[in-house]
């Protein structure tokens, strides 16, 4: 899980339930035309806009904005300065039994191309295609929730819209004006909590997971060719502290020490 994004949706929804609360009882704020206007509606534009496979598939983008595990960037280091030793020692062969200790697909991956003995020309073209095909999926995910906080503010104004003109239509029954203001103001008010409090922010949270994975990946790939190259494992840890941020690669460097 998650804990900044468990404590930011907490926190945005507990405040505004607070303000809801303290003027007057939750009911006034549950309208079910308007949610109907909002949620129906925008998640008929997302079909329209969208594959039916992408838009089903939303629900696991979700999953990955609360649940989604990162590497430990600095746990990769000591594991290909491991692999550079023993494969100048031994031979790359020697590390054909460590490809099943590795949890990593791409990890692995990298590492059974260079023991395959393909070209580093082709490893990296292909490891790289690899990084660009998850970026791409990535991206259509924060694609389609950046569409919904587009399409439910604006899905919102159409059921202002909406409530206005039964409002106009009806102003000799003065007791019909109060449930049309009602889907007016309401419709605009889920459209801007289902975008600013959950589609966008959720978009951007998946970009930011995007590149931190591409980070992952890439320093990876640099990896797998630097022991393809059989380099120096000090010149393959050196290379790999390049894609970690000056304090991490000060502990890191800490960490051996203490060893």
């Amino acid at each position: 899980m998650d804990l900044a994004t468990l404590i930011g949706v907490l926190f945005a929804f507990g405040m505004v339930l607070m303000g809801i609360t303290s003027g007057g009882p939750l009911s006034l704020f549950i309208n079910t035309p308007s949610i109907m206007i909002v949620i129906g509606g925008t998640i008929g534009i997302l079909f329209i806009n969208y594959p039916l496979k992408e838009v089903l598939g939303v629900a696991g983008v979700i999953k990955n904005v609360f649940f989604a595990q990162l590497q430990d960037v600095q746990g990769l280091i000591p594991t290909f300065v491991d692999f550079a030793t023993r494969a100048r020692r031994e031979g790359i062969l020697a590390l054909e039994s460590a490809t099943t200790e590795l949890k990593d697909p791409f990890f692995k991956q990298g590492l059974e191309l260079v023991i395959d003995g393909l070209e580093p020309a082709s490893i990296r073209d292909i490891l790289e295609t690899e990084v660009e095909h998850i970026e791409q999926r990535h991206k259509k995910g924060a694609d389609i929730l950046n569409s919904m906080g587009a399409f439910s503010p604006a899905m919102g104004m159409i059921g202002t819209l909406i409530g206005l003109v039964q409002m106009l239509q009806s102003m000799s029954d003065p007791s019909s004006i109060g449930p049309a203001m009602a889907i007016a103001l309401l419709t605009t008010f889920y459209g801007s909590i289902l975008a600013n409090m959950i589609a966008v922010p959720m978009a951007g949270k998946l970009s930011t997971r995007s590149a931190e994975e591409a980070l992952v990946k890439g320093m990876v790939v640099e990896g797998i060719m630097a022991i393809s190259a059989g380099d120096n494992p000090r010149i393959v840890e050196r290379k790999l502290h390049a894609y970690l941020a000056p304090q991490l690669r000060q502990t890191a460097e800490g960490q051996k020490g203490e060893k």
